[in-house]
């Protein structure tokens, strides 16, 4: 993540700054942590800054830290970390498993707070959202680092190194609420990465952003504890969770988690006034058994609710499960069918472009409601989350 270029950008006719494929808005630069590094003006947007000059927003290492609530003092002088299961037993100087948090002199804290390693806008059929103000963009915020070790990870590059690895902003969160009310966005996103690793962040940021009336929008695995979970289920308006699999062994090897503990937490977000969506990559010969993706979608029906939207991924080989082949699109077709066989109501096929299972149908009447290809919504038919058709109130988040 060294490679530094400005790009023009027909968006907004704003500047794009791309940091090792994570992009800022230069009007987001001209505000971040008063450092007066870059002074925009709309007559000299077409400039381009120098590599050497974009070097100087961005930097790398540890650039604030911030104490946590979330460790507790152990008998013999050291600290655990109560954030996530892991509970990880710190002696002084030593970090967690998430490479992130850190007992220092006896002191517990994140080296990641206001110090994102991306920040961008983008849809929220990214996320992905479907039943989240179709058609929208909001401001996606990640930092480094993860307490899960996924050998199919889409970002490892940053989610699994240390913050001193990657180059980031100095973002403190009213920066970020700064940004997103200036570029006329509708809501925060924690997502790429994993949020729960910058919990203190990311709670920090969700306060602003409600009191300045945006949607907190979090993908996430999950992987919490139930005490800190239920503190931030207050500032949250919809979760996309990772549902990595329906199988213990599975979880152990190929996530570094506990199927268990996912279902803990997907049971107490459903149990809030949360929108909820569930993502599950489906990997062939790995977690890809018809069984098992039955009885998911069957605990999906019964625990979480028929309407709960669940979106099958398609895997495409990388990091350390390069060797596998991608998910034949007969395979996300089956598991549908399986789904909506086991009563779910919105089961959908990412990452397959142009496919029907990315259209949102009327549960009741089977008529279209939304059209998509990819992250564009070709149609909306919805009338205040109403079809028009039957008037069956899909769930949702709609305006």
């Amino acid at each position: 993540m060294n490679n530094y270029k400005w790009l023009q950008s027909k968006c907004n006719r704003r500047k794009v700054l791309k940091a090792g494929g994570y992009g800022l808005c230069a009007f987001c630069l001209a505000s971040i942590g008063g450092c007066g590094l870059l002074d925009y003006r709309e007559e000299e947007r077409e400039d381009l800054l120098t590599e050497e000059r974009a070097s100087e927003i961005l930097e790398k290492g540890l650039i604030r830290i911030e104490s946590s609530p979330w460790f507790e003092g152990l008998e013999n002088g050291d600290l655990a970390c109560t954030l996530c299961p892991k509970n990880c037993e710190l002696k002084d100087g030593e970090r967690g498993q998430c490479r992130v948090r850190k007992n220092i002199d006896g002191r517990g804290y994140s080296l990641v707070f206001g110090n994102p390693a991306m920040v961008q806008e983008d849809p929220v059929e990214r996320k992905p959202f479907y039943h989240v103000l179709p058609g929208s963009r909001a401001l996606s915020v990640s930092t480094a680092g993860c307490n899960l070790s996924c050998k199919f990870c889409e970002v490892w590059d940053m989610a699994l190194v240390d913050p001193e690895e990657v180059h980031a902003y100095d973002m403190p969160p009213q920066k970020v609420i700064d940004y997103a009310l200036a570029a006329g966005l509708p809501a925060v996103s924690f997502a790429f990465g994993e949020p729960v690793v910058f919990y203190e962040y990311m709670q920090a940021v969700a306060t602003k952003a409600k009191a300045a009336g945006l949607l907190n929008l979090v993908h996430t695995a999950g992987y919490i504890n139930p005490a800190p979970l239920e503190e931030i289920s207050g500032l949250i308006d919809a979760v996309n969770f990772d549902l990595k699999g329906f199988d213990e062994d599975f979880y152990r090897e190929y996530v570094g988690g506990e199927l268990s503990t996912a279902l803990q937490s997907l049971k107490i977000i459903g149990g809030k006034d949360i929108h909820l969506e569930i993502t599950m990559i489906v990997i062939p010969t790995l977690n890809d058994g018809p069984g098992k993706i039955r009885q998911m979608c069957r605990w999906i029906a019964e625990e979480l609710g028929p309407q709960t939207p669940l979106h099958f991924a398609r895997f495409y080989p990388l990091y350390k499960l390069s060797g596998l082949p991608r998910t034949p699109v007969s395979a996300l077709e089956t598991a549908r069918n399986a789904a909506l066989e086991e009563g779910l109501k919105h089961v959908y096929i990412a990452k397959v472009t142009g496919h029907e299972g990315e259209n949102t149908y009327c549960p009741q009447c089977s008529e279209l409601a939304i059209s998509r290809t990819g992250f564009v919504i070709d149609e909306i038919k919805l009338e205040h989350g109403h079809c028009p058709y039957c008037g069956t109130l899909l769930g949702g988040l709609w305006s």
